[in-house]
């Protein structure tokens, strides 16, 4: 049974802007340790650190929390795994929200626009 979608868009431009003006302090508030070290290793390291922004907003929206309720975007984090499909590891306050449910995730980018689409199951 499906417990919540969520999805959202974002202008690189905007990742990429906040990325430049605040640097580590805005990477450590936002990604984890293993998404900066993805992003990071990129020729245009905004495009990726958006999808994961997308993604991470998809995935508070289907939960219902959004980062609100204790929910941080570091407790919502996006790897890839080893067939380099975006998968979900949540921590913190979203764990206690998320409990024994499942994501699945989609996301897309353009050197423009990142995308993400996430479906919470109950198990």
């Amino acid at each position: 049974m499906i417990f919540g979608i969520g999805i959202d868009i974002i202008e690189v431009a905007r990742i990429r802007k906040a990325y430049q003006r605040l640097g580590k302090k805005f990477l450590a508030g936002v990604y984890t340790e293993r998404e900066q070290e993805f992003s990071l290793k990129r020729a245009d390291p905004a495009e990726r650190l958006a999808a994961r922004w997308a993604a991470k907003e998809a995935v508070g929206k289907a939960l219902g929390t959004g980062f609100a309720r204790g929910v941080r975007p570091v407790d919502i984090e996006i790897i890839d795994n080893e067939r380099s499909r975006p998968t979900v590891k949540v921590t913190g306050k979203a764990a206690r929200f998320m409990g024994d449910m499942k994501v699945h995730l989609s996301i897309s980018h353009l050197k423009d626009v990142a995308t993400a689409m996430a479906v919470i199951e109950e198990l």
